[in-house]
């Protein structure tokens, strides 16, 4: 502010200078002294030529200034002006937004550098004058459907007809759903797309998502087998690095003329080692074996509560000898079509694994209840012991993982796998005071 009003001062002192020189000619040509007049309108003339440029020079200077912020053209240079103070408060903030505009350029460089990282298409559509345009479309979407980064809405739909078609048809809404689109002339391939309409500012813009289902599904088997084999090499190397050592060991004494007692004694305790390692490798491959070689289910209709009760009365000793109080609240009679004998085998591990969580708690209860709804039937079984920790939620299905010394780490994939082959799925809830496994089958 302080700067503006120098720049009025000045103003203001040559208007001042202009009215003293006119009143100063006056006077002179009332005394008759027309050539020192004269020279004094001349003085005069001179005042508002100056008085002119200096406005003008300091209007187009403005002019030209805003004019460049406006167009965000921040390139250009102030050095010259820079000893001005009639300029500080516009130069404050010709600087301040050029700075604010690199911010917004480097968050841009960054936000694109991401978006162009991920492995799924992603359009950015914004509109303008009523026309969709494109805002943004990433490396990955470019690459994979060997589209060129066009700008408009119009070339992308002679590009890739049946995903603009689609988007057309549901007036560019949001929706979630499943396309087949063949990409250069290659088979059709199954693409999960997720869309968003959002505003701000006074802008639309249409977010477009496109992930392969085959990308998908390779990746989550990926992830699959490498968790897979960290467990396989664990189990294997648990069992393997003691024998190697041993072995060793007992080839040492063997090359011994004579052997001690305390040799012999070693060479028993070696030997039992191994053969127990030996037995529990054998264990674990027969576990993979089993996995691995799941028959089919032999469906059969099959009363629901009837097979509960057989569960639990083949469970009743155990649950008895830990003092685990269960309750069936399955009040009703529903027939299902599974295979008898893995149901039970599925029902049995998940009472199993209750009862392992209940060991060091004081209110040992299992509840058992089910449900219907939109033609499936919802076996619930729920216990009131300690809960899944969180940073191995992921990995409970996941086979030969176990936190139980004396588990095998194959009771819920297993059952899993069961439940999958017939048609169905297993899921599960946890917190700190309860865990509830649910198991879902078609009527």
């Amino acid at each position: 502010m302080f700067k503006n009003q120098q720049l009025y001062h000045q103003l203001f002192f040559r208007l001042i200078l202009v009215l003293i020189s006119i009143g100063l000619s006056m006077f002179l040509f009332s005394k008759d002294l027309l050539y020192t007049g004269l020279f004094v309108v001349f003085i005069s003339v001179l005042l508002l030529s100056d008085i002119y440029f200096f406005t003008k020079n300091v209007l187009q200077f403005y002019d030209r200034t805003i004019a460049a912020i406006l167009q965000n053209d921040f390139s250009s240079d102030f050095s010259k002006h820079k000893s001005s103070e009639n300029y500080a408060s516009l130069f404050n903030l010709y600087y301040k937004l050029k700075e604010k505009q690199h911010e917004q350029v480097s968050r841009d460089i960054i936000y694109r550098s991401i978006l162009n990282n991920i492995e799924t298409g992603i359009i950015i559509l914004q509109k303008e004058a009523g026309e969709w345009n494109i805002f943004l479309m990433n490396d990955y979407f470019s690459k994979h459907f060997t589209v060129p980064k066009v700008s408009k809405w119009n070339y992308l739909k002679k590009q890739l007809p049946s995903l603009c078609e689609i988007i057309e048809e549901q007036n560019f809404q949001e929706m979630k759903s499943s396309l087949q689109i063949r990409v250069n002339k290659q088979d059709t391939q199954t693409f999960i797309i997720q869309t968003s309409a959002t505003k701000t500012f006074n802008q639309e813009y249409y977010i477009i998502l496109l992930d392969s289902i085959q990308k998908v599904v390779e990746k989550k088997e990926k992830e699959a087998w490498i968790n897979l084999m960290k467990v396989i090499s664990h189990e294997l190397l648990n069992s393997l690095t003691p024998i190697r050592s041993l072995s060793q060991n007992l080839n040492e004494l063997v090359q011994q003329e004579t052997l001690s007692t305390e040799d012999l004694e070693d060479i028993k305790q070696s030997v039992a080692t191994m053969h127990n390692r030996s037995n529990h490798l054998q264990e674990f491959v027969e576990s993979y074996r089993k996995l691995a070689m799941l028959p089919s289910p032999k469906k059969e209709k099959t009363e629901l509560s009837e097979l509960v009760e057989n569960c639990l009365k083949i469970m009743q000793p155990l649950l008895k000898n830990d003092k685990i109080l269960v309750q069936n609240n399955i009040d009703f009679k529903r027939w299902v079509f599974v295979d008898k004998n893995q149901m039970e085998q599925v029902i049995i591990n998940l009472l199993t694994n209750s009862m392992y969580a209940l060991i060091d708690k004081e209110v040992k209860e299992i509840t058992i209840s089910s449900e219907i709804k939109e033609k499936r039937i919802y076996l619930i079984i729920s216990d009131t012991g300690t809960g899944i920790e969180s940073e191995i939620e992921d990995k409970i299905f996941l086979p030969f993982f176990t936190t139980r010394k004396d588990g095998a780490g194959i009771g819920l994939t297993l059952s899993k796998n069961i439940i999958e082959a017939h048609g169905g799925y297993l899921a599960f809830e946890s917190n700190e005071n309860q865990t509830k496994f649910t198991v879902c089958l078609l009527e």
